[in-house]
């Protein structure tokens, strides 16, 4: 199993709390290295997913496999953990909660202080080496929360919301310390209800929504279910050129906005052409993994989505 190409693994996970279902039959499968996104809104099984895959509680029906091994807490000491939950002693230093974190996945504390003063210099976060917790802003606390869930080297990293609650600027930092993990080979798991990071950074996605998953694959996969939108703006007003439009098609002030036929642009392009469109611009635009999330999970889940963030 160590040889797999899956750093992660569900299968038909099942889960119930007080006899409610929590998540019903998720499966899906990470590839090593990639960056993973498991997208749904708050209170869609994300958490317990994670968690079940941790090997922090089991599921009641299903399995799992992490970095190869059936039971997952054996090769905690190569995984990272963020929970959704934050939590760093007040008083402590924070290189000292870096290597605390660090200790517990193993990880000498000698070794894990040094690793600490390097990170939070690389992280720009230097002068606040020997300063406790409490004295840290949020976005500062939480970029040392996951440095200690780094500061041992793990082979897989889960993040449950990491970005919920932080500021835009510490969003992109997050980011680009997600990017720069996944370019040195580990694994990354992130949870999250806002689908802009997951556009930006995942190449594979899972949609839960209600405890199911609805789609589990490459986020090109779920934008290949729409077709691409044309966005159309002639100078004529009429003209045989218009049966070459759709009839759904909706004109939006001078611009025409629908679907691009199954047949491709060639033969829409020479019909505007020949019926004496006059076009002035014509662009072609793939829809965003928000457009596919609505199509697969539905309006509600989406909406769910944006009230959450």
């Amino acid at each position: 199993m160590e040889n797999s190409q899956y750093a992660a693994e569900a299968r038909d996970m099942v889960k119930r709390f007080d006899g409610k279902l929590a998540v019903d039959g998720v499966s899906f499968s990470v590839p090593r290295g990639s960056i993973f996104g498991f997208l749904g809104p708050n209170g869609a099984g994300k958490t317990t997913s994670l968690r079940m895959l941790l090997g922090i509680i089991d599921p009641d029906e299903g399995s799992r496999t992490l970095l190869g091994a059936d039971q997952p807490l054996t090769v905690a000491h190569d995984v990272g953990y963020l929970p959704e939950e934050r939590g760093l002693y007040p008083a402590m230093p924070a290189k000292e909660a870096i290597a605390f974190m660090g200790a517990l996945r193993g990880l000498p504390l000698k070794e894990g202080r040094a690793r600490a003063v390097d990170l939070l210099e690389n992280a720009g976060l230097g002068e606040w080496t020997d300063k406790p917790i409490r004295s840290l802003s949020k976005g500062m606390a939480q970029t040392v929360q996951l440095l200690g869930t780094i500061v041992h080297g793990p082979k897989l990293l889960i993040l449950d919301e990491p970005f919920s609650g932080l500021d835009a600027i510490n969003q992109g930092k997050l980011e680009d310390m997600i990017r720069a993990q996944a370019e040195k080979g580990t694994t990354v798991i992130f949870s999250t209800h806002v689908i802009a990071h997951a556009e930006r950074l995942c190449e594979q996605v899972a949609i839960i929504a209600k405890g199911k998953i609805a789609f589990a694959g490459a986020v090109a996969e779920a934008r290949a279910r729409l077709r691409p939108i044309v966005n159309l703006r002639t100078r004529a007003d009429e003209g045989a050129w218009k049966e070459a439009l759709p009839a759904d098609a909706k004109k939006v002030g001078h611009e025409y906005h629908f679907e691009l036929p199954a047949s491709g642009p060639e033969p829409l392009l020479k019909a505007l052409i020949d019926g004496g469109a006059g076009i002035e611009t014509l662009s072609i635009e793939r829809p965003g993994l928000h457009d596919a999330f609505v199509a697969i999970a539905g309006e509600a889940a989406a909406a769910e989505m944006e009230e959450g963030n």
